[in-house]
């Protein structure tokens, strides 16, 4: 690569101003020279015969000489230490692997935290504090608001800073985030349970009045809220800093392969969230407090211990600050591997582009520097490309769990998990194959995104799977088949259990003998029950019809209804679960070249912020409306609504899978044939320098000036003519 030449970037120079360059002006070259040393390279003994005179071309001058010695770097390089305190031990750190395994271990405990511990608290802290869904889905967006806030300021300030210590930082926002996202748990007091509930046919229960509560425990909101935040001002410096800053201290081939570590690592935290935070769960919410209870976890009074794992999480990000702070501005070597670097940034039609020596080093210039960014138009069809990804990857992340469980009939628990099991292993593997098949086959930046666009096609034809998993909803008594031939469909209410006063509050199905599925033990006219059984079993079900009554003993082989949902005779499921692996790791195949095509497509002191603004469009367009238009597709396929006493529709309990399956292969082949576009728009437009110009990574704080060969070619020809 080094014997190869381009244009010249905006970005780099010679380190040494004794070691000028000096092209001819041929339609080939960019004539670039240093004022201060031609006189010295014209003189030289090695000096290249001239070629024949061409019309000049606008020249860029470099810092006087004089101002700077051949020994001054723009790179501080140092040991590993704080001050004049800088032990031994502490330099077998001072690596880039020892900087990415502290990096991982960061990105870890964020994911952890913010996919992992919040997304399984959610459903305990709503009906912990009495909060809305609505509410809650506000903090868990809190996170994404805060980041899209910030992003862009934090990547353009740190870029020119000492980003490990932006790394220190971000380490203790997210354990602070962490705290303060557990601290309800300690101001709100013991849990009271309430009274137990009845899920049988009783005829002398009383209907539940229509009554509007509000509990001061809502409040408690607030400081979920500002916990998120506080995560997500810990993240913005993680996955822009931190990233831009291993690009830095690693070669050009070996950079996909680091950074495709570093974000499988992000990836796995969720699942070790989700891991550790099931886990938690099954302890009761008081444990610290000595507080017993005979209640078990099939109890729906039952709240899980959901703030150990934030206090975990926070003593371990804490516990990152000082590794961080320790690092120099630079590890050792990165002058010399920025100098075995060569530019792909892309080159823009007849532009003609100045950046002066101090650009960049004031806020006053963010302006400008976000519309040069904004100016290029292969890294902003990299930026649509990825958010368009983004917009399905969460969008599945958050509801495939759902799909499955009514495709399948599975428990919510154990869809759940298979949903874990498929996305987060196909994630990591895809963004670690992406990485390491950049790296070892040493891609430009062009066969990068064609490497990109190659995944992602071949995600779309996987894509389909959905059409062929789709199942036929199992009978469903009052929704798809009726009560024995009486009631209307869509009314759970028929003369068989009219006196029960079922609640429709409470989805609790059960499976009748003769294969129906009915929406709990009281909807199916059940009078008896043995609960020492697993699972509980149901006698004397008026709405199940049976010729003799059963004896509710608890050696009784005989039941009408068993707890949980009837078996599916559905087979995919198998079929399903392999091919939709597949098509998960295609689609994070994609993830680190993409990325890594955004770092080398812009200009080099522009790459934290090109990740800022990447990720903070990837928020607003891709990981922020995601679960909302899934969430609404989804919606729109529900047969049976949860209606409570005072009239308001709540949760969907049924869905039409068949409906469903479509309009997720109608949202999924869309936004993938959006990624293939942009992706195949940013292959099309984009334009290395060209290959007989040697444009190394040297000095960023040299000013030069940037001439596009095609405008050369035109200068010449009307020169000549």
């Amino acid at each position: 690569m080094k014997g190869l030449k381009g244009i010249e970037n905006p970005a780099f120079l010679d380190s040494s101003p004794d070691t000028p360059r000096r092209f001819s002006a041929s339609p080939s070259h960019v004539a670039v020279s240093v004022s201060s040393a031609s006189t010295q390279r014209e003189d030289s003994p090695t000096h290249q015969p001239p070629e024949p005179q061409k019309p000049p071309l606008p020249t860029a001058t470099a810092p006087d000489s004089r101002e700077r010695t051949g020994l001054e770097s723009e790179f501080e390089e140092g040991p590993c230490g704080w001050g004049n305190f800088q032990p031994q031990c502490l330099q077998l750190c001072n690596t880039p692997q020892g900087f990415l395994i502290h990096y991982c271990l960061l990105a870890l405990t964020q994911g952890v935290v913010v996919n992992g511990l919040v997304n399984i608290s959610i459903s305990t802290i709503e009906k912990r504090y009495d909060m809305k869904s609505s509410l809650t889905g506000l903090i868990s967006s809190s996170y994404d608001i805060a980041f899209c806030l910030l992003s862009l300021f934090v990547s353009y300030i740190g870029e020119r800073g000492h980003k490990p210590r932006w790394l220190a930082f971000a380490s203790f926002m997210i354990g602070l985030g962490a705290l303060v996202f557990s601290l309800p748990k300690f101001f709100s007091g013991k849990y009271q349970l309430g009274s137990p509930y009845e899920d049988t046919c009783l005829i002398a229960r009383n209907r539940t009045s229509c009554t509007s509560s509000s509990s001061s425990l809502s409040n408690y909101l607030y400081v979920f809220i500002l916990g998120q935040l506080l995560l997500g001002t810990g993240g913005t410096p993680l996955y822009t800093l931190g990233t831009a800053f291993l690009d830095d201290s690693v070669p050009t081939h070996k950079s996909s392969l680091y950074i495709g570590i570093g974000y499988s690592m992000s990836i796995l935290g969720p699942a070790i969230g989700y891991v550790l935070g099931g886990q938690l769960l099954t302890l009761y919410i008081d444990v610290g407090l000595g507080q017993s209870t005979d209640i078990t976890e099939d109890d729906p009074r039952w709240l899980g211990a959901w703030w150990i794992g934030f206090l975990l999480a926070w003593f371990f990000a804490w516990s990152l600050i000082v590794p961080f702070s320790c690092f120099p501005k630079h590890l050792p070597g990165t002058e010399k591997i920025q100098d075995g670097k060569t530019s792909q940034t892309h080159q823009s039609n007849c532009s003609l582009e100045h950046i002066d020596e101090n650009f960049g080093k004031k806020f006053k210039d963010f302006p400008a520097a976000l519309k040069n960014l904004m100016k290029n138009t292969v890294f902003m069809c990299l930026v649509i490309s990825t958010s368009s990804e983004a917009l399905i990857t969460t969008g599945f992340a958050t509801f495939l769990p759902k799909f499955i469980e009514n495709q399948f009939g599975l428990s919510s628990s154990f869809a759940a998990t298979l949903g874990g099991a498929i996305l987060i292993p196909g994630a990591a593997l895809g963004q670690i194959l992406g990485g390491v098949l950049v790296s070892k086959f040493k891609m430009t930046c062009k066969n990068t995104m064609k490497f990109a666009l190659l995944t992602s096609l071949i995600a779309l034809m996987l894509s389909f799977v959905f059409v062929y998993a789709s199942c036929e909803n199992e009978p469903f008594a009052g929704v798809s088949v009726s009560y024995n031939g009486t009631g209307d469909l869509g009314n759970l209410t028929t003369p068989c259990n009219a006196n029960c006063n079922c609640m429709r509050s409470r989805y609790y199905p059960v499976c009748g003998r003769d294969g129906v599925q009915y929406f709990s033990p009281c909807f199916a006219g059940c009078k008896n029950s043995v609960s020492e059984r697993r699972p509980e079993v149901y006698y004397n079900c008026s709405c199940i019809e049976m010729k003799t009554e059963i004896t509710p003993t608890g050696g009784s082989f005989g039941f009408e209804a068993k707890a949980g949902k009837c078996e599916t005779r559905c087979t995919n499921l198998p079929i399903f679960l392999g091919i939709f692996f597949a098509a998960i790791v295609f689609t994070f195949m994609a993830g680190t070249p993409i990325t890594v095509s955004i770092l080398r497509c812009v200009n080099q002191r522009q790459r934290s912020l090109a990740l800022g603004i990447q990720f903070t469009v990837l928020r607003l367009l891709g990981s922020i409306p995601g679960p909302i238009v899934f969430g609404v597709a989804i919606d729109s396929t529900c047969v049976l609504w949860d209606i409570n006493e005072c009239g308001i529709k709540g949760a969907c309990w049924i869905y039409d899978n068949i409906k469903m399956a479509r309009m997720l292969v109608a949202i999924s082949v869309t936004c993938k044939v959006i990624t293939i576009f942009f992706n195949g728009l940013a292959v099309f437009l984009y334009k290395p320098p060209p290959l007989d110009t040697d444009v190394s990574f040297q000095n960023l704080n040299k000013a030069v000036t940037t001439v596009s060969v095609e405008c050369d070619f035109n200068k010449v020809g009307d020169d000549e003519g």
